[in-house]
């Protein structure tokens, strides 16, 4: 199945695509997302539970006895739009623009191509992320420390797979860049070695 994806996403990495992506994304990060934080936590001196990296439970079902009731129904709705949305369009973009890279710095038959998937599983972690504050928020009172725990554990996996696709694509980014640098010596090398030879073959008058 991952080897399908990885097939399917090599058919949609075009360059207008990416970039219409990654307008979109920065219209998430620079606009939606912080508003959506601001509604959220408001004046209170809290954070959005999935802006962090790791929490336990005690601190966790602090914070949303903190939110209030009015921020925490507007920290459900917003679960339910924004925070699927925004990890479809970084999911897509991370993994189109490696796609797009590796295959550009790449051999078509290299296992590096297959790593295209990775950011899909950042997007599972996140979805199960999501799933996780919705139930703690739907159940406060209540708290459960292992619903805490496991819902710290997706969203640390959301950010560690996240953290590793930005370092593919700088890697395929480094390794495109290599690679062309390298073949535009080979080719200034051949012209010049060629032109020696046009000279030397050259019959004199």
């Amino acid at each position: 199945m991952l080897r399908l994806l990885s097939h399917k996403l090599k058919r949609y990495a075009k360059g207008w695509l990416i970039f219409f992506l990654f307008v979109t994304d920065v219209l998430f990060l620079g606009y939606l997302m912080p508003a959506a934080g601001n509604a959220i936590t408001g004046e209170a001196a809290t954070v959005p539970i999935d802006l962090m990296f790791f929490y336990t439970p005690q601190t966790v079902y602090k914070i949303i006895a903190d939110y209030g009731a009015t921020a925490r129904e507007t920290y459900l709705s917003l679960s339910l739009s924004i925070d699927i949305a925004h990890p479809i369009v970084y999911t897509l973009l991370l993994s189109l623009l490696i796609t797009w890279l590796f295959q550009k710095a790449y051999d078509t038959r290299s296992k590096m191509q297959r790593l295209n998937v990775v950011p899909f599983a950042a997007f599972a972690a996140d979805l199960l992320e999501n799933a996780g504050i919705i139930t703690m928020i739907s159940i406060y009172p209540k708290t459960p420390a292992v619903l805490a725990w496991l819902t710290t554990f997706f969203t640390m996996s959301k950010w560690i797979f996240a953290g590793v696709s930005v370092v593919l694509v700088v890697i395929g980014l480094v390794a495109w860049i290599t690679k062309t640098e390298r073949e535009n010596r080979k080719h200034r090398r051949d012209s010049s070695h060629r032109s020696s030879r046009s000279m030397n073959t050259t019959p004199r008058k």
